[in-house]
């Protein structure tokens, strides 16, 4: 097995099929991606697994509370998000990962039959001085229905490696 690198400096060059870096993730830029039916097998199976409270998980109970309906977990609704994401533009991107998310919220619930899409802008990106080949990308993405409702909205920051350039004088 082998060592993990030290710092973020010894990475391995990213794969070949990795087509987006740092330098693509430009200040302003939005896009506009994904389809992602939400099925009731799906939202059930995420509750049983994860978010086990009654709203998600029984339409009597559902019903009765503040939905009124059998409707997904939040953290459901970030999972999509996340396999959106994937699905777009991470699997090909030379990322490095994540330290966190800033602003999270879900200001619209997510329901059986929903169909979500995304919009990410970039709202910052700067190389990290510490490690001259690593770039921080700061986004905001939202998760829309098929209403044109936003069901999930949030600000946070993805590391990506740089482009092969010469390291700044040192």
């Amino acid at each position: 097995m082998a060592a993990a690198p030290s710092t973020l400096n010894d990475i391995d060059p990213p794969a070949a099929s990795a087509r987006l870096h740092w330098e693509d993730f430009v200040v302003g830029d939005t896009r506009e991606f994904g389809h992602y039916e939400v099925t009731r097998e799906a939202v059930l199976d995420f509750a049983r697994q994860f978010d086990p409270q009654p709203f998600h998980l029984d339409d009597t109970a559902a019903a009765g509370a503040l939905f009124g309906r059998l409707a997904a977990s939040g953290w459901h609704t970030c999972a999509m998000a996340m396999r959106m994401m994937c699905d777009a533009y991470l699997l090909h991107a030379a990322s490095l990962g994540s330290p966190g998310i800033d602003h999270l919220v879900w200001p619209t619930p997510v329901f059986p039959g929903d169909v979500l899409r995304m919009r990410s802008t970039v709202l910052e990106s700067r190389p990290l001085a510490s490690r001259p080949m690593v770039g921080l990308v700061r986004m905001k993405s939202e998760v829309i229905n098929q209403n044109g409702e936003v069901v999930l909205s949030m600000e946070g920051v993805g590391f990506y490696q740089r482009r092969a350039t010469a390291p700044p004088p040192g």
